[in-house]
């Protein structure tokens, strides 16, 4: 049995050189990622937060379908960021990737400024999403690499700051895309609106080229997947060897021993998944085993990591409902902010997309107050750098936010039943902020906790794909409201002959779009004990354990220091 260790911190300048601390990496090259995750998230904000409006309105698809054509281009945008993790961390580097998925989204943002015809547009509209979704993994993994990692808490804290840093930049470029940029694209058009979006994705651009010279660069591994492939392979061509029942250090080769720091060090070890530790047992035939095929016997570390992949895909399935929640927000509550009073004044109605808006107001005020005054607070209660564990941040944010389905489906009912009884008055828009706020600060906690931790469980090399799979959840999370729409339109027509569903019809009047949050509400609050039982499950599963490295050779010095990270 072997443990999971971080690979060799080798990072590079542009040049190809190694890079001297006090020149590369820290805040000072992470400040120029903020600068394009800000940029890049204004862009695409703007494109997918009015897209509905506009597919409805100008396209004149019906509701239902306009709302499924929203979430399935957002859910491909976040699918694709597995592409842009396999493609960096195997062949391009972060920064190239970026760079030249960037250019791919300025581009064709411009020239979806002059849709032609609906195919045309769509196109267009997909290598958006190619660009923005190869980029985003990146971004924060890049960011995050100009910060040593698995050194003391001190290390610990700043790459947590840094993915607070992040968010916050992430929650600035939301709040100007809803504001500014959605009220350019409601006075002058979607055309002229592709236009600023893309000339925002040309500034965040400019700003990821300026950081250049002080970047930390991690070099490119080689296919990802191979070492991922030996593994599965070894373990079941190995399948009838005698597994050992005692887990050591002593099978720990120096090729694998050389990838772990000479020092003494905290490295995770797993105790799930034994099946695949035959891939480490040499096989005993007269002296052979040491020419064995690398498809035949693998480094322990190499066994570790898929171990660790397994592990983690309960607690990345965990998050998918919430980002089904949050589908909802850019789809069904613009049309709900569209069918109330919008007027703030005499001559202003606010744009109902801009109500997204509400919770990154907050956020915006909410994250540094986070930093500064949440995390102190409790590194004191918990004694954790960050306050605490991003397992914990997770599980706070899944059980808010059911809390912002029920008040949209009590806002919802209210609005419903205001229009009826009162013929046709409109309730204001004001009413629908609260289902907003919850929402905003759950994703505070979900979303930047999933980020940190994901980026946590991987070896060097592997950082942008292991980020690219939290993309992964909001691209399931949106495919998956697409799915629930349908099916909920399916079952509740079958007793009604007047209508097709609580989603089918035109006039949010005559939809039970109520009940349907319902059914989101109790979706999401049965989530969150799932994921408590799968939290329960990796904490049970993942040994924090101490390793002494001398001579490139691992010491047998293996003494538990806990488990898990919850």
């Amino acid at each position: 049995m072997a443990v999971t260790a971080a690979a060799s911190d080798v990072s590079v300048d542009w040049r190809g050189r190694t890079c001297d601390p006090r020149k590369h990496g820290g805040m000072k090259a992470a400040v120029f990622v903020l600068g394009i995750q800000a940029f890049e998230m204004m862009a695409i904000a703007a494109v997918g937060s009015n897209l509905i409006t506009y597919v409805f309105g100008e396209m004149h698809f019906p509701l239902y379908r306009s709302a499924n054509i929203v979430t399935n281009f957002i859910g491909t945008v976040f699918l694709l960021s597995v592409l842009g993790g396999f493609l960096s961390d195997s062949y391009l580097g972060s920064f190239w990737t970026m760079l030249i998925f960037g250019f791919v989204e300025l581009s064709q943002g411009r020239r979806a400024r002059k849709p032609a015809a609906a195919g045309i547009f769509f196109a267009a509209l997909y290598l958006v999403a190619l660009g923005s979704g190869c980029l985003k993994p990146n971004i924060i993994a890049h960011g995050a690499d100009q910060f040593r990692r698995g050194g003391d808490s001190n290390d610990a804290g700043r790459l947590s700051s840094y993915f607070n840093a992040a968010y916050f930049s992430f929650c600035v470029g939301e709040l100007v895309a809803l504001t500014v940029l959605v009220w350019v694209q409601t006075c002058s058009g979607m055309g002229v609106g592709f236009g600023v979006s893309a000339a925002a994705m040309g500034i965040g651009l400019a700003s990821l080229v300026a950081g250049a010279a002080f970047y930390r660069n991690k070099p490119p591994q080689g296919s990802i997947f191979t070492p991922i492939a030996k593994v599965l392979v070894a373990a079941v061509t190995k399948r009838k060897q005698v597994c050992p029942s005692i887990p050591t250090l002593q099978g720990m080769s120096s090729a694998a021993a050389h990838e772990m720091p000479v020092s003494t060090s905290h490295v995770r070890r797993i105790n799930k998944f034994r099946f695949l530790d035959k891939a480490c047992v040499k096989v005993q035939d007269g002296g052979s085993a040491g020419k064995e095929s690398p498809w035949r016997l693998c480094k322990p570390a190499e066994v570790e990591q898929v171990k660790m992949l397994l592990c983690v895909v309960p607690i990345f399935a965990c998050t998918i409902v919430f980002n089904t929640i949050l589908a909802q927000l850019q789809t069904f509550s613009v049309q709900q902010g569209s069918a109330m009073d919008t007027s703030l004044a005499a001559s202003f109605h606010a744009p109902p997309a801009s109500l997204q808006a509400i919770p990154y107001l907050m956020l915006v005020a909410l994250v540094p107050a986070y930093e500064a005054v949440f995390v102190p607070g409790m590194r004191r209660l918990t004694g954790i750098s960050t306050g605490i564990t991003p397992l914990q941040r997770i599980g706070v944010g899944l059980f808010l936010v059911t809390f912002s389905m029920v008040a949209s489906a009590l806002v919802e009912s209210r609005r419903r039943a205001t229009w009826v009884a009162d013929s046709g008055r409109l309730l204001s828009i004001f009413w629908i902020a609260p289902q907003f706020l919850v929402f905003g600060l759950s994703e505070m906690f979900t979303a930047v906790g999933l980020i940190e931790f994901f980026y946590n469980q991987s070896l060097a090399g592997m950082q942008a794909f292991l980020t690219s799979m939290t993309y992964c959840s909001y691209s399931f999370g949106f495919y998956l409201s697409s799915v629930l729409v349908s099916l909920v339109n399916r079952v509740t027509s079958r007793g009604s002959a007047d209508d097709g569903g609580w989603l089918a019809n035109n006039d949010l009047n005559k939809d039970r779009l109520d009940l349907f949050y319902w059914l989101l509400a109790a979706l999401s609050l049965l989530n969150f004990f799932n994921y408590l039982f799968w939290v329960r499950w990796y904490s049970k599963s993942v040994q924090t354990v101490q390793v002494t490295v001398v001579g490139g050779v691992a010491g047998d010095h293996d003494n538990e220091k806990g488990t898990g990270e919850c």
